[in-house]
């Protein structure tokens, strides 16, 4: 046992030098090589592997063979790393935001409070209220009905992880050992004030936003800039980039530049994806003038499902969380009242809904998502109880959309 111990020590040693010559021989050759010159010497290594996730799940071989490996929730091969930051079950989990003084209204009823034994109840979503003796039977009940529903069992998946992520990663701190930098460098705060560029690619965000803007291809088969671009409090499959740390977080808050950029990196993005920000004071979209041939793309590249899971909690991270509810709800319209992006709908639903920070707006959301389900005995997202609430509600589809009004801030309740 304790040979195997130094074994073990040795090897992580080993990598870790590995790593460290890899940056330096890297740092080195940025002023020599070209951009073009380092995608080629790079697009092998990090483009090697499909990536397999809930969200692209079901492709084909060679389909897969074009997914990247690089963005996402908890992908497998990072899951291991990540272990830490399994979450525990709401009904044990402490409540680490700041609790604001909330608009009445009707989801604050006695009657959308749910029970642990409801047949669709998910112990790792926040969203409803349950009877307050039963906070803490989640795992002793078992409803063998739900477990019928792989749409359920995938949820329950998802929502283990936009769990995590909604209440701040509260166990990140048991997760430093696999973090190599020192503990007053910022590379992701740095990379967004423009003192340095992202690994392996080398590029500066002026960079990014001068000469990516509409360079679709680049933008799709590349696929180590978007945790640079969107940073997360958790790792990815990008081993040179790092997580954001929470000092990270409050540093680039108090930054005009840092937010400046993180905005037109969004809007470099929706535009890829044929939308644009109609409204910066709200977050109002809208579809872009190009948007069949952009949703063509989207819907057939099954990794930018991740990719937009990714910024939506990067907004909620970084400052624009008021952003998050009107993006979502654009891709709920499209996808289930307008028919559009059919293999991006699991990932509205059982992501992106589940991204937005603000309880009262989430919740919306789920409503008009439940009553523009075209098959609700499949609707899996909210418990039984709450559907039964909604089932005989009528109102024309005007009123069932949330405005921009009832998404803005002043209207936000907390987790």
């Amino acid at each position: 046992m304790a040979w195997s111990d130094h074994m073990l020590s040795a090897l992580e040693s080993l990598w870790r030098g590995t790593i460290l010559l890899w940056r330096l021989i890297s740092r080195m050759l940025y002023p020599v090589l070209g951009f073009g010159s380092r995608m080629l010497l790079f697009s092998k290594f990090w483009r090697r592997k499909p990536e397999v996730s809930d969200e692209n799940k079901g492709l084909s071989v060679p389909e897969q063979a074009l997914e990247s490996v690089c963005e996402g929730q908890h992908e497998a091969a990072a899951g291991k790393r990540a272990a830490a930051f399994e979450p525990e079950p709401f009904s044990k989990r402490q409540r680490f935001e700041e609790e604001e003084e909330e608009e009445e209204d009707e989801f604050d009823s006695e009657e959308y409070r749910v029970e642990t034994t409801d047949e669709l109840y998910c112990g790792y979503d926040s969203t409803w209220e349950t009877e307050q003796d039963q906070e803490s039977s989640f795992r002793g009940s078992r409803r063998p009905a739900a477990h019928r529903y792989s749409k359920f069992s995938s949820f329950e998946r998802a929502a283990k992880d936009m769990q995590n992520y909604r209440h701040n990663y509260p166990n990140q701190t048991r997760v430093q050992r696999w973090r190599t930098q020192s503990s007053d460098d910022k590379p992701n705060l740095n990379f967004y004030l423009g003192h340095s560029p992202t690994l392996p690619d080398g590029v500066y965000i002026h960079h990014f936003h001068d000469d990516w803007y509409g360079d679709y291809d680049t933008l799709e088969f590349v696929h180590t800039y978007i945790q640079w671009l969107f940073p997360l409090q958790e790792p990815g499959m990008n081993y040179e980039a790092t997580p954001l740390t929470k000092e990270e977080v409050e540093d680039f808050l108090t930054s005009s530049t840092a937010k400046e950029n993180l905005l037109k990196s969004y809007k470099l993005m929706l535009d890829f994806y044929g939308i644009e920000l109609f409204d910066e004071k709200t977050g109002e979209v809208r579809r872009a003038r190009n948007w069949r041939d952009r949703f063509n793309n989207l819907d057939s590249h099954t990794h930018n499902n991740l990719r937009i899971t990714r910024i939506l909690k990067c907004l909620g991270t970084l400052g624009y969380r008021h952003y998050q509810a009107p993006l979502v709800q654009f891709f709920l319209e499209e996808t289930l009242v307008k028919r559009q992006l059919p293999r991006v709908r699991e990932s509205v639903l059982n992501y992106f809904l589940f991204a937005v920070l603000d309880k009262g707006q989430r919740r919306k959301l789920i409503k008009f998502a439940f009553l523009k389900y075209d098959r609700k005995d499949e609707f899996v997202w909210c418990p039984k109880k709450i559907q039964m609430q909604w089932s005989d509600y009528k109102r024309d589809a005007h009123d069932l959309s949330p405005s921009v009004e009832c998404l803005s801030p002043q209207y936000e309740t907390q987790l």
